[in-house]
This record gives structure tokens, C-alpha cells and sequence, in this order.
């Protein structure tokens, strides 16, 4: 079986494959402080919760944007699984795709990965939006090259700069308000961040469209994403685990 790992800002992803199907899937917040034994314990109990013996996993791949934690989650591959990672973004990595920037080792692993997955299921041309903590429009071209993109702050980083920066605004949480207009502070908050954030969406995927010159297919993911996808006709699919099939579609890519 592969475990493949996709570090994020916010967390971390565990899942293990067991050919295409996805055997189990684990979340842990990303703290750089955390050591791989505390990685590993916790990780091999919920693995055998589920039936599964750690002695399972043949393989490994890592795909980062938080390099603070890299040198542990390698120590759990080596120590708990018994093999070397494959890590998005090292050398010697094949992704199938050209990176087309001027900084190409600027790009996060995460929004790579996106890409090799979106350009297998869906082809091209591609935006693939990712409601993450940050919320990134990545752009992937009809022979599923990278072109580039946009980042936004995410929708509850909105949230948290908005209660911090305004004294008389509480915290609130994110959903769909029933009306735009607001009849109090916290309905009228919800739905300047809600339809502020789609009109984001529908503003950037429109402008990104007619820079780019053809017809593209919106392809969502991330955990807020079934959220918006539901409340604008810009998004044409919605696959809550495009980063993870990305994984294994680099790996499979690698094996040989």
C-alpha cells in the first residue's frame, strides 16, 4: 500500500492507498514542533483501528509547503514504514508536467500536484481552485503544463483578519446566509464574506478565462469547496480529493 502525505499550512493529510481505492484517511494539525515517533504512534493506532497492519505499506510520497516539517515526516517513512519518501518537488521527481514561470521553484508542491491530477481526470485547458487557508486559482494549460495563477487569502483567514482588526465585529462562522442583506452585524458579516468570496471566485475565474484566450473547465477542491460550489455556476466539478489522486498519480509515474 502507499501512504501518501500532503502537508498543508492548516493540516496534514495521511491517506493509504491500496491500489486506486483509499483505504483510510487521517487528520493532523500541521505543528512543526511534532516529532516523528508522535507521528508515528499516532498514525500506525489509527491505521490499526482500521485493520491495518503498518507492515502493509510498501511505499511512500510527500508533497510539502511547510518545510519546518519535512524532516519528520521523512523520519516516519524511514522508522514506521521501512522505506524512502518520494518527495514532490525533489530533484529527480518526474511530475509529467513543465512548470511555465519565471521562478518554477517557487510554486507550492500542493498546487503541482493539483495540476498532474485535474489534467488526468479532466484534461484541458484547467483552473483549478483550492479552498484552502490560503485560496489559490491555478491555471493548467490543454497539454497540462502549469501556466501560473493567483492566491487570495483564505475564506477563514478572512474571517479571523475581520474579528481581529474590528473591535466592535465578533467571530463567526462561515455558511451560506438565507439573504444578502444583512438585518443584523452577524448575518450582514456572513454574507459580505459568503457572496464576497463568490463574487471573488466569479470575478478571478472570468478574468483568468479571458486572459488565457479559450473555453477552460473550474475544477474545485479543498474542504470549503462544496460550500461555493454550490452557490455559483463558474465551478464545473467539485473532487474533494484531487491532491491526494495527484499523489498517487506521481508515484505510480516514479515507480519504475
Amino acid at each position: 500500500m502507499l501512504l501518501a502525505i500532503d502537508s498543508g499550512n492548516t493540516n496534514i493529510v495521511f491517506a493509504l492507498f491500496d491500489g486506486e481505492a483509499i483505504r483510510g484517511e487521517w487528520r493532523s494539525s500541521t505543528t512543526t514542533d511534532r516529532t516523528a515517533d508522535e507521528f508515528g504512534v499516532w498514525l500506525t493506532q489509527l491505521m490499526a483501528m482500521e485493520g491495518i497492519d503498518r507492515k502493509q505499506v510498501d511505499a511512500c510520497i510527500i508533497a510539502s509547503v511547510v518545510p519546518a516539517v519535512m524532516f519528520n515526516l521523512k523520519q516516519l517513512c524511514r522508522r514506521y514504514f521501512g522505506c524512502e519518501a518520494l518527495v514532490v518537488g525533489e530533484e529527480g521527481v518526474d511530475l509529467g508536467l513543465n512548470v511555465l514561470l519565471d521562478r518554477p521553484e517557487e510554486v507550492g508542491a500542493d498546487r503541482l500536484v493539483n495540476a498532474v491530477a485535474a489534467h488526468k481526470f479532466y484534461k484541458g485547458p484547467l483552473i483549478v481552485i483550492d479552498f484552502g487557508t490560503a485560496t489559490t486559482f491555478d491555471v493548467v494549460d490543454g497539454n497540462g503544463n502549469y501556466c501560473g495563477g493567483a492566491i487570495s487569502p483564505g475564506i477563514n483567514l478572512s474571517l479571523e483578519a475581520l474579528h481581529a482588526a474590528a473591535a466592535k465585529l465578533p467571530r463567526v462562522a462561515i455558511g451560506r446566509p438565507r439573504t444578502v442583506i444583512g438585518k443584523a452585524t452577524v448575518p450582514a458579516m456572513r454574507s459580505g464574506i459568503y457572496w464576497g468570496y463568490v463574487g471573488l471566485i466569479e470575478g478571478l475565474v472570468s478574468r483568468i478565462v479571458k486572459e488565457f484566450g479559450q473555453k477552460m473547465t473550474v475544477v474545485a477542491t479543498g474542504g470549503l469547496a462544496p460550500l461555493f460550489a454550490e452557490a455559483t455556476p463558474v465551478i464545473d466539478h467539485l473532487q474533494g480529493d484531487l491532491t491526494l489522486r495527484g499523489l498517487l498519480e506521481i508515484h505510480r509515474r516514479n515507480k519504475a
